[in-house]
């Protein structure tokens, strides 16, 4: 697994990142990816843990509709340099391997990984994440059918109840694609309007 062998230790038996499996990479990338990978490996592992735990759930809202739209992305990367403290170049890697991780195992991670952060991260944290993750949801200006039900696992996985998912929902309820749609039906139907 990428993701994983990004954010292990020193001590790991994990081989370190080929930095040819990051999308986008050409042999002159390389050795820049190698300085930033080295970087990376000099966080506390509790630190590059919670990043990549963090990093992953993020990518798993803005692929919840099977597309990651650029907006999204952008956001992810300026999510993960305030939240992890990293440079742009560390939080675009970070973002490409979650982004790479999440298309190859989304199913088979989604779970055991937000769990995983759930356990570790403080409360205020996982209120910055799921309030992240309607962020990086709401991007391209629309949470459709699919993100939204995404949106509502992350915050059970995470340890929300159902009363305050709606409440951090109706921090966003302008990009969710169903009020949209129900106010472009009222607007339409209304004769005065």
């Amino acid at each position: 697994m990428v993701l994983g062998q990004l954010f292990k230790g020193k001590g790991d038996q994990t081989p370190p990142i080929d930095p040819e499996t990051v999308k986008g990479v050409d042999e002159t990338d390389t050795a820049a990816l190698r300085r930033i990978v080295a970087q990376l490996e000099q966080l506390p592992p509790d630190q590059r843990k919670f990043i990549a735990g963090f990093s992953y759930v993020l990518g798993r809202v803005a692929n919840a509709d099977m597309s990651i739209a650029g907006e999204e992305v952008s956001q992810m990367e300026k999510i993960v340099m305030a939240i992890g403290g990293l440079p742009e170049s560390q939080a675009v890697l970070v973002v490409q391997i979650a982004l790479n991780h999440t298309m190859l195992y989304g199913g088979t991670d989604d779970y055991t990984i937000t769990r995983e952060v759930s356990k570790t991260a403080t409360r205020e944290q996982l209120q910055r994440l799921l309030r992240a993750s309607f962020v990086v949801a709401s991007a391209d200006q629309t949470i459709d059918a699919g993100e939204s039900a995404e949106l509502d696992e992350i915050g059970r996985e995470l340890g929300f109840a159902d009363t305050e998912i709606r409440a951090m929902r109706a921090e966003f309820k302008e990009s969710f694609a169903a009020v949209r749609a129900a106010r472009a039906a009222a607007a339409a139907s209304d004769p005065a309007g």
